[in-house]
């Protein structure tokens, strides 16, 4: 009879539980399933609103720390923004990394023609009140993964992956204590954006995309195949804008700045969010769908430099190590980052 009593209090003790995780409006798999998340940015407008999304969502992204690379514009820049993004989602206890300022192999580049001179049109910088964490966000990736449970930590990665590569030069066992990294970058049906075959992220350092390619872990690409397909409109960037909060109307103004060089020049009815989608996906993955196929990257000079060469119908019957997204619910998208901000001030 004792053993029976003791069955029916650990049962009430769950279902007490379950209850309590349903009035958080969480499910106990959803509890079971938070990750823990490095992000590799380099801010930018779309990077700030990726950061926003991430960091208003605690229950599912344990965000660990933001590493900052050169990329959009120059590393003083993208490191100052990632801690504004920082301070505007009120998580100024998340640590940022300043990493590489350069890539790997060739010559910076820098896309101040889409995010402007400061990396955030549409809405006025300053310096943020809290600075950098001491130490370099190379060597915060090889500490903390080598200390990582196997396969613990997912890596969102943002901007141009020479953070991550130059970690793996040093330290290539590091990859134990990755669980996934999630790429924005790419590019196949939709073609280029700084180029006709390359996407921005690749091309900016096409080295360090083939080094963390080459490493064997999991990988997932968001690429322009997807995010062309996940634009604003005016009633999407109004439902943000009706939030009537601080982070609304940064994300609007944002937004009605950075979509507009798109929007010309592809004669799009609204813009892209690129690296926000990598948020997106990692919250609620069953707004996309794709495919695990073979993916190489083209390094050598020439019209194809920086392509992602997806061989989305196995025509060479390589291994299969990139998972590609390649569709994506557009609304879906804008309702969880308007849910999203709606928690922020």
């Amino acid at each position: 009879m004792r053993r029976f009593s003791r069955y029916f209090s650990y049962l009430g003790r769950f279902v007490r539980g379950l209850l309590l995780l349903s009035l958080l409006g969480l499910t106990a798999a959803q509890a079971a399933e938070k990750r823990d998340l490095i992000i590799d940015t380099d801010p930018g407008a779309d990077d700030v609103v990726a950061l926003l999304l991430a960091l208003a969502s605690p229950q599912e992204l344990n965000v660990l720390a933001i590493t900052t690379v050169a990329g959009n514009v120059r590393l003083d820049k993208t490191s100052r923004n990632a801690r504004l993004a920082r301070e505007w989602a009120g998580r100024e206890e998340v640590p940022v990394y300043a990493g590489a300022p350069k890539p790997l192999v060739r010559s910076p580049i820098y896309a101040e023609n889409i995010h402007g001179k400061e990396g955030l049109p549409g809405v006025a910088v300053h310096e943020p009140k809290q600075g950098l964490a001491n130490g370099n966000a190379v060597q915060y990736l090889i500490d903390t993964l080598s200390k990582a449970k196997p396969h613990g930590i997912t890596i969102a990665m943002l901007g141009p992956e020479t953070n991550l590569a130059l970690a793996l030069v040093q330290a290539p066992e590091i990859i134990q204590g990755i669980k996934e990294v999630v790429v924005m970058g790419g590019a196949h049906f939709n073609g280029g954006n700084i180029t006709p075959v390359a996407e921005f992220n690749i091309f900016a350092d096409p080295q360090a995309a083939q080094v963390v390619l080459a490493s064997g872990v999991k990988l997932t690409y968001i690429p322009l195949d997807v995010t062309h397909k996940i634009l604003t409109s005016p009633q999407r960037l109004s439902q943000i804008a009706g939030l009537h909060n601080q982070a609304g109307k940064l994300v609007s103004d944002i937004l009605n700045a950075y979509v507009t060089a798109d929007m010309v020049h592809y004669g799009l009815p609204g813009g892209p969010v690129h690296d926000a989608s990598v948020i997106a996906w990692l919250l609620k993955p069953e707004l996309f769908s794709g495919k695990q196929i073979h993916v190489d990257i083209d390094s050598r000079e020439g019209i194809g430099f920086g392509q992602t060469v997806a061989d989305w119908y196995d025509t060479l019957n390589q291994s299969k190590n990139v998972f590609w997204v390649e569709n994506g619910d557009a609304q879906g998208f804008f309702d969880l980052l308007t849910a999203r901000l709606a928690r922020l001030k």
